[in-house]
């Protein structure tokens, strides 16, 4: 009689316990089952494992007995389903295809964030393959929580809208989460330089303004700022008109509002994680190079491309030399790293939260707007605006097992 060929899926779910995958692959390498996939999850010490295997018709029947068996002597539930050949052939033809990775971050999150975030899921046809938190253990007091917490899905399926997926994720900032969207694919995994605008992104202030108020001239140089970060004026434009502003201020309260400047939450933690990893990570600022420097000697920075300002006897002349970085600048500047480390574009991330950082949040894999405005946020596809900086790294898919 000729032996069918069986293909069987056995889910195991129960208290984890050593040895316990090894016992039951054991009895399917005794019967030379060959296994066409596995997977396991591990919560609070319960197990859940899958297997798929592929036998013979003379086989399966002892092979089932002996595994109920064994899972009667070590007290866990153990389920064979059925599958056919058509099943499994359409199943191999999808894989690697249409995979995103989702990324969910806030300080808290709930049951309502979670039950929003799988809602949309669904709703646009696609089905969940894994889910894993990236923060620590959460405590179970909540004066004790940790300040961030962050979960991963892993999903596949043909997205009906992108556009109607985003809005709906994007809504989620007024529930205080974050939500990122990206294509699972080879880029996404082999990110290699990550650049960041400056004012209000690195720092949590605006140098110009900062200057200006030395200069006495901060009520004016402010009401150009934000015009021109709400994309109202042009970058160039509003930048002549600031620097002009600064005529005659010294050069000495450069130094002193350098070393007083205040840094946004969780830049040093991500930069030690990011330099620990091999990213090179540039500024590219519409502010000054001075500032600039100055955070490239503190944390490590591998570039910085800001604007200079002329200086004539000690003193701010209100005028600067060279190009002025504007958005063009910025993205030309992305474009240009990626040619000199000989990375596609695509393994490019760019931070930022002004109009002026656009055109380089485009131009990247990436382009995450950071507690941007909100003409910035609505445009770019990735934002965050609950936590800090840090919050980059679970973008970038890292646990905090690993980095801690």
């Amino acid at each position: 009689m000729k032996k069918q060929v069986e293909i069987i899926q056995i889910n195991i779910a129960g208290a984890d316990q050593p040895g316990m995958t090894a016992s039951l692959t054991e009895i399917l390498a005794r019967y030379d089952a060959f296994i066409l996939d596995i997977g396991q999850a591990n919560i609070h010490q319960s197990l859940t494992l899958g297997i798929l295997i592929k036998t013979t018709s003379d086989k399966s029947g002892q092979i089932m007995k002996e595994l109920l068996f064994k899972a009667s002597e070590l007290n866990i539930n153990i389920r064979f389903t059925p599958i056919s050949e058509d099943e499994y052939t359409d199943w191999v033809s999808r894989q690697g295809k249409n995979r995103y990775i989702i990324t969910l971050l806030g300080r808290k999150l709930t049951a309502e964030h979670i039950s929003l975030v799988t809602s949309a899921i669904t709703d646009q046809g696609l089905n969940i393959d894994a889910i894993k938190r990236l923060t620590g253990r959460v405590p179970l007091h909540e004066d004790e929580r940790a300040p961030k917490s962050c979960i991963e899905f892993s999903v596949r399926g043909s997205l009906l809208s992108k556009q109607e997926l985003q809005e709906r994720f994007m809504a989620l900032a007024d529930l205080e989460a974050d939500v990122s969207f990206q294509r699972d694919d080879i880029y996404r995994r082999s990110r290699r330089l990550i650049c960041f605008d400056m004012d209000s992104t690195l720092i949590e202030t605006e140098v110009i303004d900062e200057l200006a108020d030395r200069a006495g001239v901060g009520a004016e140089v402010r009401a150009i700022t934000e015009s021109a970060m709400r994309g109202e004026i042009d970058f160039c434009e509003s930048f002549k008109r600031r620097c002009e502003l600064l005529k005659g201020l010294d050069v000495s309260v450069m130094e002193d509002i350098a070393r007083n400047l205040p840094i946004t939450e969780g830049l040093e933690r991500m930069m030690t994680v990011l330099k620990r990893v091999g990213y090179k990570t540039a500024i590219l600022s519409g502010g000054f190079t001075y500032f600039g420097n100055y955070l490239k000697q503190r944390y490590g920075f591998d570039f910085v491309y800001a604007n200079e300002l002329e200086v004539e006897n000690g003193k701010l002349t209100g005028r600067y030399l060279g190009e002025i970085v504007d958005g063009r600048r910025k993205a030309e500047l992305l474009r240009l790293l990626c040619q000199f480390e000989g990375i596609n574009t695509a393994q490019a991330i760019a931070v930022g939260d002004g109009a002026n950082d656009l055109p380089m949040l485009s131009q990247a894999g990436l382009g995450i707007a950071f507690h941007a405005k909100p003409k910035v946020k609505a445009t770019a596809e990735q934002s965050i605006s609950t936590i800090g900086l840090d919050g980059i790294l679970y973008f970038l898919g890292l646990k905090d097992s690993w980095i801690e």
